[in-house]
């Protein structure tokens, strides 16, 4: 349409990307990481967990680019983390 501009509705605009990341540390040091990985910001909540990861950060992010950042850089980056894989909500 010509001179019309499409907006979204403000419920998909406002949305935001949500994903857990699984994060394999180094043995005992799942309590360590796990309160380094909550200080990054956009984790919303870390859990130690039983199983073949050792932490499960809940990330909230504007988009997927950021919650890439947060898994490559910020989580990635930190000592004592072996290995992460990244699961983004569709819902």
């Amino acid at each position: 349409m010509v001179g019309r501009k499409f907006l979204p509705a403000p419920e998909v605009a406002a949305s935001m990307v949500h994903a857990f990341i699984m994060v394999k540390t180094g043995a005992g040091r799942s309590e360590e990481m796990v309160e380094e990985i909550r200080a990054i910001d956009t984790v919303s909540e870390a859990h130690v967990v039983a199983g073949e990861f050792d932490v499960i950060a809940e990330v909230d992010a504007d988009e997927v680019y950021d919650v890439l950042h947060t898994a490559s850089s910020s989580i990635q980056g930190l000592d004592g983390v072996e290995d992460t894989k990244t699961y983004i909500a569709l819902d």
